[in-house]
């Protein structure tokens, strides 16, 4: 029996898990429905379960088309399994995927919150900015 407390699961969550993975680590929240369509539509996607719990403790995944282009996308954990390397275990496995599965020279991208930068950084990351900048659609009023 190993002693990690954790185990990493290289396929998406429960849709459930999912919903409560982003609003419990601070993420916007989304809908099932939402949820659903990210689970199913993901380019790579894994989680982290706790041995002893089986509960889902933290995820990560990669949207793309496979050629070269990839985003990383909802890098969550729990935040009483955070400070565990949990993060940088996810993320390593999502650019493994990339490199053992796209052509060369993928180009791959993330949105990088305050609380992750340090890990994206150790990781090779580097500010896309001031040549580019994060933009979103903006809903429309209702």
């Amino acid at each position: 029996m190993t002693d990690d407390p954790y185990v990493l699961v290289p396929r998406p969550p429960g849709v459930d898990e999912y919903v409560d993975l982003r609003r419990l680590s601070g993420l916007s929240p989304k809908t099932n429905e939402q949820a659903g369509f990210a689970v199913a539509n993901s380019w790579a996607f894994c989680h982290v379960r706790h041995r002893e719990t089986g509960a889902a403790v933290a995820m990560g995944r990669v949207l793309g088309d496979g050629g070269w282009y990839f985003h990383v996308a909802d890098m969550a954990t729990l935040p009483e399994h955070q400070g565990r390397g949990l993060g940088r275990r996810v993320l390593r496995w999502l650019l493994d995927q990339i490199d053992e599965r796209a052509p060369a020279d993928p180009y791959v991208t993330l949105m990088a919150d305050a609380p992750g930068r340090p890990l994206y950084r150790s990781m090779g990351f580097v500010e896309s900015a001031p040549h580019s900048l994060g933009m979103r659609l903006a809903p429309e009023p209702r």
